[in-house]
């Protein structure tokens, strides 16, 4: 959070400078580079952008970071926000795209480990303020981005956040020895 919102103040000072280097960037661009998979990451569009997505991993992730510590929540978010940027890079060769930036894919990814582990607490979204289980929640949220992201150009990356939700499904499956993963060994 402090990374990002660090970024985000950059940004500020340094303007589209920062964009043109640490956004992601379409394959097709020319201005993609090796790194951008990550950084979009830490970079935001505009405040509440960068309010809702730092609400969000305060809200779903300080209890994940404290159940699984502070390596593997890194770890785990690392590959949400990875998983984010592959599947915009793949939506991207399909259609145009600007560049991507934000922390929505690893957030979304998180948004999807409360939901397996803690489905059926109730939780009270700020849009709708109807409340609902965690797992339902995260279906609603999933189901909507996939929605928005076949039928509109909206400007958001409505696949870095399904691609997100499908990094951190991943994650899980591979800690846990799950399919389509090799069972794990006990030590």
């Amino acid at each position: 959070m402090l990374i990002c919102t660090a970024m985000f103040c950059a940004q500020l000072l340094l303007g589209q400078w920062l964009e043109v280097f640490f956004a992601l960037w379409p394959l097709g661009s020319g201005r993609f580079m090796p790194w951008q998979p990550l950084t979009y990451a830490f970079l935001h569009g505009d405040p509440l952008h960068l309010f809702f997505n730092m609400l969000g991993l305060y809200m779903f992730g300080a209890e994940i970071e404290q159940i699984w510590g502070r390596n593997r929540y890194m770890q785990f978010l690392g590959a949400s926000a990875l998983a984010g940027a592959v599947a915009q890079i793949l939506v991207g060769l399909l259609m145009p795209m600007g560049p991507t930036l934000g922390a929505s894919g690893a957030l979304f990814g998180l948004l999807l480990a409360f939901g397996m582990m803690f489905p059926d607490r109730t939780i009270m979204p700020l849009f709708p303020p109807i409340p609902m289980k965690a797992k339902v929640f995260v279906a609603v949220f999933g189901g909507l981005e996939l929605l928005m992201g076949l039928t509109g150009s909206s400007g958001v990356a409505h696949f870095a956040h399904l691609g997100g939700m499908l990094g951190g499904w991943l994650m899980i499956r591979f800690w846990r020895g799950q399919a389509p993963f090799p069972p794990r060994r006990r030590r």
